[in-house]
């Protein structure tokens, strides 16, 4: 066996998490890769509408969440809006003009959150 190899998969927990070895349900590294820091701007509701061909889209940024927090907050948010979406780089898209219930959403999870633009 090489001296770098260590498992990916144990049939008893799933998934592992390559830096900790632990489960990914109880991944250590989650909580050391969150920003603690808030960005400058806040967390930001905006709605978009340019280079959509027409098509509103609600963009949320701002949010101190790293990449598989993000996904998540991602997944939840379409589901609560009944709306399709993506999460690109550090930026959540949801389809349709939902400023609003991200904003109840949001405020429920404890972000301070403020909408932008017109």
């Amino acid at each position: 066996m090489a001296r770098d190899s260590r498992p990916v998969y144990s049939t008893d927990s799933g998934r592992l998490c390559p830096e900790c070895a632990l489960p990914v349900s109880n991944c250590q590294c989650k909580s050391k890769t969150r920003q603690t820091a808030q960005p400058s701007g806040g967390v930001t509701i905006g709605r978009e509408r340019k280079g959509r061909a027409g098509k509103e889209v609600t963009v949320i940024r701002g949010l101190p969440l790293n990449a598989l927090e993000l996904q998540l907050l991602g997944s939840s948010l379409k589901k609560h809006c009944g709306s399709g979406g993506t999460v690109s780089g550090d930026t959540i898209e949801i389809q349709g003009d939902h400023r609003e219930k991200v904003k109840a959403f949001l405020l429920d999870l404890g972000h301070q959150a403020k909408l932008a633009g017109g």
